[in-house]
């Protein structure tokens, strides 16, 4: 048997719908987004977002698919969660193809939506594309006790998806701890003395990445020898 709803209770479930959409919490931030590694010739999908004391969340993708899901529970249930970074399994190319990857991550907008512990709906945007920027092209200078990290302005996508539309927003670096963004017009990064100080010497692994304007990023790997100051 069909239950069928009298016309003012169906409005107003309709009604309340849009209420909570519209009075939503808005997560500070909603991201998905693209990171290749193309020295290891892998990919993945990474999320990270930020919002006050959300006890669940899901994504959803353009297709109206639940990709992701999150239930806090007991002290996490009453008090709630705020920031929440992960990174997708990142498949190498040669294992996994990638029009397979880009086909479970379709472009476009994905919906991220949850409840407060107090019962109130949080949501976001995010908007997922697949362009993708090519790899800095980085090289390294030790010199005199010193470390200098440089690169070529990143202007044309990866070779994989030749076709994107590049636009790049910053760089970032990354030598043992340090972790620093750089603006779109750098070209170059001194390591901090102090840094320097505090490594053993041997072979130091470095990254740089360039981030484009979507959120895509690229990483080059790099390494140098560091022999305690006495390059």
């Amino acid at each position: 048997m069909r239950l069928r709803l009298p016309h003012g209770a169906l409005f107003a479930i309709i009604a309340l719908g849009a209420w909570s959409a519209a009075n939503a919490v808005e997560l500070e931030e909603a991201r998905i987004y693209i990171e290749y590694n193309q020295s290891a010739n892998d990919l993945g999908f990474h999320v990270s977002l930020d919002g006050e004391d959300w006890a669940s969340l899901t994504i959803t993708n353009p297709l109206d698919e639940v990709v992701f899901e999150v239930q806090g529970r007991a002290a996490y249930e009453e008090l709630g969660m705020t920031e929440l970074f992960f990174e997708g399994a990142e498949p190498t190319l040669s294992e996994f193809p990638l029009s397979g990857l880009l086909e479970r991550f379709p472009e476009g907008e994905y919906r991220f939506d949850g409840v407060t512990v107090g019962g109130e709906p949080i949501t976001g945007v995010a908007e997922l594309a697949h362009d993708v920027p090519a790899a800095p092209r980085a090289r390294v200078r030790v010199s005199d006790g010193s470390v200098t990290i440089r690169w070529r302005a990143v202007t044309e996508p990866a070779t994989i998806l030749p076709d994107g539309e590049i636009e790049i927003e910053g760089y970032q670096v990354l030598v043992d701890s340090l972790d620093v963004t750089l603006s779109a017009e750098a070209r170059s990064f001194r390591v901090p003395a102090e840094l320097l100080e505090s490594l053993e010497p041997g072979e130091i692994a470095f990254e740089v990445l360039a981030i484009d304007a979507n959120g895509n990023q690229t990483i080059a790997e790099g390494r140098f020898h560091w022999s305690g100051g006495d390059d």
